[in-house]
């Protein structure tokens, strides 16, 4: 009798221990089954890539090692043109010039911006035209580019649109690593501002006073740790932190974006700053934004609204969210706001 209660006793401890077993198991599996996505080399686009895809391992974020998609491009769009930046006079059309954002919208750069900016931003120093005949004050030649960009600009380029060429940038490649397959980090990464590899940002200049009443910028990036750039379009462009836009107005110059986001300084080429709608996307069978790149640590980047012109809801710090069909992915930030992504969620190449 009392050798039966004692091995009912033991049976039923290993039933509740291989239970609780059982569930936790369970649980961890439920985690695990997350889908992820891995990066499809065939969605660049080769006419953009200096030599095919290759994959390599190298050291992530984490302290891990893992296969990456070595990128090799010219950061030279291959599905659309570059420019125009800046028009040539105040009766220029739309068609003439790019676009530039001022408070979270985007405006067209046509010859009434121009002859209007002084309006926009309740300051009488704006004039970057001649009275008489119209011409708008812009920089012509590689050495003006790089002179007007330059993080000491002189007076003499005040009042200046600034454009620079890509007949400027001839030759320029650029090497990029993406992860295979995106790993979530434990708690992601703030984007480190400036620019990459810690070189200086030809766009960059040193805060001047403001007036209080120009339209400032998104901050770029904040004070992370992660990568400064991040992603890449599908064209091998990058989608590069955002412009530094207070300390070009604090210079009463404008460096416009083209009607694709993007411009070229000197240092980095050809890189965006929006997303327009204009370079390669995917588009989704169940009404979902279009894919338009992927962001530095893999996961893929969508566009800011679906085919019904719906902004993506329940975004997390990131600008991410989750389904079963995508995986975890971005959703970029509207064109007008100089900003894609706000970090990263998953680990990244070191």
């Amino acid at each position: 009798m009392c050798k039966n209660l004692y091995t009912g006793f033991l049976i039923a401890i290993f039933l509740v221990s291989f239970t609780g077993c059982k569930n936790a198991k369970s649980s961890n599996s439920t985690a695990s089954n997350e889908v992820t996505i891995s990066v499809k080399k065939e969605n660049f686009l080769t006419g953009s890539l200096v030599e095919p895809i290759t994959i390599v391992s190298k050291e992530m974020s984490d302290g891990t090692t893992a296969d990456c998609y070595k990128i090799i491009t010219s950061g030279i769009p291959s599905e659309h043109d570059m420019g125009p930046w800046c028009p040539d006079n105040i009766s220029d059309d739309a068609s003439k010039g790019g676009v530039w954002a001022v408070e979270g919208e985007i405006y067209d750069i046509d010859g009434e911006f121009i002859k209007n900016l002084g309006t926009l931003f309740n300051d009488d120093t704006w004039m970057l035209y001649d009275k008489t005949t119209g011409e708008i004050t812009k920089t012509k030649t590689k050495a003006e580019c790089n002179d007007a960009a330059d993080p000491n600009v002189g007076e003499e380029y005040k009042n200046f649109c600034v454009e620079c060429l890509p007949s400027y940038i001839t030759g320029m490649t650029h090497t990029y690593y993406i992860p295979v397959t995106p790993k979530k980090a434990p708690e992601g990464y703030a984007f480190r501002s400036g620019p990459p590899n810690g070189g200086e940002d030809v766009h960059e200049r040193p805060e001047r006073p403001k007036d209080g009443e120009r339209p400032k910028g998104p901050p770029p990036g904040g004070e992370g740790i992660g990568p400064s750039n991040r992603g890449l379009a599908f064209n091998g462009v990058v989608f590069n932190a955002p412009a530094p836009v207070d300390n070009i107005l604090a210079a009463y110059t404008i460096a416009p974006f083209d009607d694709a986001g993007g411009h070229i300084n000197l240092h980095e080429g050809y890189h965006y700053h929006a997303a327009t709608g204009v370079s390669k996307k995917i588009e989704q069978d169940d009404n979902h934004a279009p894919m338009i790149g992927y962001a530095m640590d893999g996961y893929p980047i969508f566009a800011n609204t679906d085919a019904d012109g719906n902004e993506a809801t329940d975004l997390d710090e990131f600008r991410g969210q989750y389904d079963e069909i995508r995986g975890y992915h971005y959703h970029v930030d509207k064109a007008g706001s100089n900003n894609f992504i706000d970090g990263l969620r998953g680990v990244y190449v070191k």
